[in-house]
């Protein structure tokens, strides 16, 4: 495995590496390696030659009351976890390659970053796409992997490629859970071990809502009244918001209909540390 610090470098050797029609999978992270992002590694490896894992705590989609100062940076142990998982190239700015001084351009996303997270986090999206675009620009993937566990990054993600005429494919992980349900995070270490129990609700939850609409309950804000009490009741815990959406356009859906895909949205809150998770709804 090869580490790269130089935006310049890892840019010429991903161009090298197309020349020599080699395939190139990305794995974008913000380090503090976990299960969950050596699956994606998994995945990419089978569709790709090359591997290329990035680590980049981007300080354009934190906010200004955000934890990005806080944020795991454990770059020993990435190093070894990449290691282990046969990655080819490190790829491990510092910020001030990726935003140099004088750095102007941001890239502006749509409505389907503007709900939920994007309420939530204003101007999240923008930071995400923005340092997503540059680091394709670098690494020149042919695929690039995400997890399904931020599905509204993972949408965002997808109409950027689609709208700026990028030539990548976009590969959606299944979301890899704890031993009680918990989507695996890096903000999970944050966790003491009593919320981090508490937290396998937000899963129960999202079962809850599976088995309501097996037995062909259709009323969505029926099903998510059910599961705000759910989380509401769990001691430490607080719902930020639990909702079903268009799995396309993320617009909130009230009331199913037969044979539709939904997708139901959850950010809780968990003493001071904030959990997303979601899950995909067939009626």
């Amino acid at each position: 495995m090869q580490i790269i610090t130089d935006p310049g470098q890892m840019q010429a050797i991903a161009e090298k590496l197309r020349l020599n029609r080699q395939l190139v999978g990305v794995v974008l992270t913000m380090g503090a390696l976990h299960e969950g992002h050596l699956s994606l590694v998994k995945i990419a490896r089978k569709s790709a030659g090359i591997v290329i894992l990035t680590i980049f705590v981007n300080p354009r989609q934190f906010g200004p009351t955000e934890d990005l100062h806080r944020y795991p940076r454990p770059l020993e142990q990435d190093i070894a976890l990449a290691k282990s998982a046969d990655i080819d190239y490190l790829f491990v700015p510092e910020a001030g390659s990726i935003y140099p001084e004088h750095y102007q351009t941001t890239l502006e996303c749509g409505v389907l970053a503007e709900r939920f997270e994007g309420e939530q986090r204003p101007g999240h999206f923008n930071g995400v796409a923005t340092v997503v675009t540059k680091l394709f620009n670098i690494t020149k993937p042919h695929t690039a992997i995400f997890g399904e566990k931020d599905a509204q990054q993972l949408a965002v993600i997808r109409q950027l490629v689609a709208d700026l005429n990028m030539d990548i494919t976009i590969v959606a992980a299944p979301t890899v859970r704890e031993e009680n349900g918990l989507a695996v995070s890096s903000r999970n270490t944050y966790l003491s071990s009593q919320e981090r129990s508490a937290a396998g609700i937000i899963y129960q939850g999202i079962c809850h809502a599976e088995k309501r609409i097996a037995a062909q309950e259709y009323n969505l804000q029926a099903i998510t009244a059910e599961i705000k009490e759910m989380i509401s009741s769990t001691p430490g815990l607080n719902p930020a918001y639990v909702c079903f959406v268009n799995e396309t356009t993320f617009e909130p859906v009230e009331t199913a209909e037969k044979g539709k895909v939904y997708r139901l949205l959850l950010a809780v809150h968990a003493g001071n540390v904030r959990l997303i998770d979601n899950g995909k709804i067939r009626t």
